[in-house]
């Protein structure tokens, strides 16, 4: 009888950031980690149904890859209807599936299960997989600076019993980190009063529990942060599991299609002389954001290419309880003031609906980015040398900022009013535009500097030798190591 291989069998949040991020790290660990596995996904129906059609879309196209990966649909779950908040909807409405997901991995038997893999916010079921005898990992999708400040949670609930914007000295101490100001924690932790700040310190509880922890970054690219883990200054007396820093892993895949009009538009731009705009899958502003950002795009004189969205549908999927509220394509004429595109043009295109990211990244063309700080944007920013400037809108992305600009050093400042829905004026993304754009500015130099070692950082990590080469390798055999088959 053949041996069968060993499967790693996943778990992800059903966001394309996180679903794709776990999919595309295990697909690295399935083709580069020297050992023989296949991958088992399974797949929670969403909680919309657009959602769901993105889901599914993503399903179709991997099970087309031709690659040993498998899809097992669990059983639906009913929504919670009384959630707070975005971030406790997700973790209890993930926790309701934990029978499915231990019905369908003990049904494996009596194949070997590597690991169960686990979004963080699923980290709960590491004793799911206890009960079953097999491993658990956490995908950690966003930094290591999150995953620092996730572990040291439950340190920081004991230790400060005020909010954190009311701490003495107006920082908080992350170890790892540079001290941060409060304005820049994340979205979920700023109210403490509130559920999902304390399903944020179980769950950063819960990551202790786990086998390992897989994570989206590198040695090299986010230094501090993962030391002070593997150190064991993250809590204090207890060993951190091992880290496994594998990437960054994006797709950069080409998507076959004929150029993109936004490219097209680029290749008869100068080098390094457009500043992109673009605020990932949920980002969209109301009108009066949309008049200071052409003010700003206008009086700065720069080019530009900017994604606007416009705002989500009224047809329930506003407001979802997942926070998925898609944007819907803007309607420029209702949008932009009378007479911006005539002013602009030439210099300047406003794309009304998705854009292929990536490859805007990618052209020789573009100079800056002014980006939500979603990781995978930013990853991709770095991946291909580009700096940007941080416009935090919710989840980790107001750390994600403070970790840019004062970590990496490699974006320029840009002043956000958090206490006004993160609202920023014309003559503040003015200056952060020249800043990063402009060739006599200090600021922007040192981040353009930066951001080109960072781009030598990346690709040196996930090449051959590379330290997150080496992770992939030894992540490989601890999983080989450990697999075992589900107990009934």
């Amino acid at each position: 009888m053949a041996t069968l291989a060993p499967a790693l069998v996943l778990l992800p949040e059903w966001g394309a950031g996180h679903l794709m991020s776990m999919l595309e790290s295990c697909k690295r660990v399935l083709l580069g980690g020297g050992e023989a596995f296949s991958i088992t996904l399974l797949v929670m129906r969403p909680p919309t149904d657009e959602a769901t059609s993105e889901v599914e879309a993503h399903v179709r196209r991997e099970a087309a890859s031709g690659l040993d990966i498998s899809f097992h649909r669990l059983p639906a779950v009913e929504t919670p209807s009384d959630a707070a908040g975005v971030e406790e909807f997700i973790a209890r409405y993930i926790q309701l599936h934990a029978p499915h997901v231990r019905d369908a991995v003990a049904a494996m038997a009596p194949r070997p299960v590597a690991g169960l893999v686990l979004d963080m916010f699923a980290a709960p079921m590491v004793d799911v997989a206890r009960d079953l005898g097999v491993p658990s990992y956490v995908f950690m999708s966003s930094t290591g600076a999150m995953l620092a400040l996730m572990l040291h949670l439950p340190v920081l609930h004991e230790r400060i019993t005020v909010e954190f914007d009311e701490v003495d000295g107006g920082v908080v101490d992350v170890p790892g980190l540079p001290p941060v100001p409060p304005a820049f924690m994340p979205c979920p932790v700023v109210d403490k009063k509130s559920p999902n700040y304390t399903w944020f310190v179980h769950l950063g509880d819960r990551f202790m529990d786990a086998t390992g922890i897989i994570a989206n970054t590198a040695d090299a690219l986010e230094p501090g942060p993962l030391a002070a883990i593997a150190d064991g200054r993250s809590v204090p007396g207890r060993a951190a599991p091992p880290v496994y820093p594998i990437g960054p892993v994006i797709s950069l895949g080409s998507s076959g299609k004929s150029e993109h009009e936004c490219v097209a538009w680029l290749d008869g731009q100068p080098v390094a002389s457009v500043v992109f705009l673009c605020f990932g899958s949920m980002g969209w502003f109301e009108a009066a954001q949309v008049v200071e950002i052409t003010e700003a795009l206008e009086r700065s004189g720069h080019r530009f290419l900017w994604v606007l969205r416009g705002p989500p549908t009224g047809n329930g999927e506003a407001g979802a309880p997942d926070g998925s509220e898609h944007p819907t394509d803007a309607n420029l004429d209702e949008l932009l003031p009378e007479g911006f595109l005539e002013r602009t043009k030439g210099r300047g295109l406003v794309w009304p609906t998705w854009a292929p990211q990536k490859d805007i990244l990618a052209h020789a063309a573009v100079g800056g980015f002014v980006t939500h700080g979603g990781w995978n944007s930013v990853l991709e920013s770095l991946w291909h040398g580009v700096p940007m400037a941080p416009w935090p809108l919710y989840a980790e992305q107001h750390l994600n900022a403070f970790e840019l600009v004062a970590d990496m050093g490699v974006a320029v400042p840009l002043k956000v009013d958090r206490k006004r829905d993160n609202f920023v004026e014309a003559a503040g993304l003015e200056r952060t535009v020249r800043s990063l754009m402009d060739g006599e500015s200090e600021e922007g130099r040192k981040a353009r500097e930066k951001a080109a070692e960072m781009k030598a950082v990346c690709r040196n990590a996930v090449a051959d030798g590379g330290s997150s080469h080496a992770a992939l390798q030894r992540l490989s055999v601890a999983l080989h190591r450990g697999a075992a088959v589900p107990k009934k």
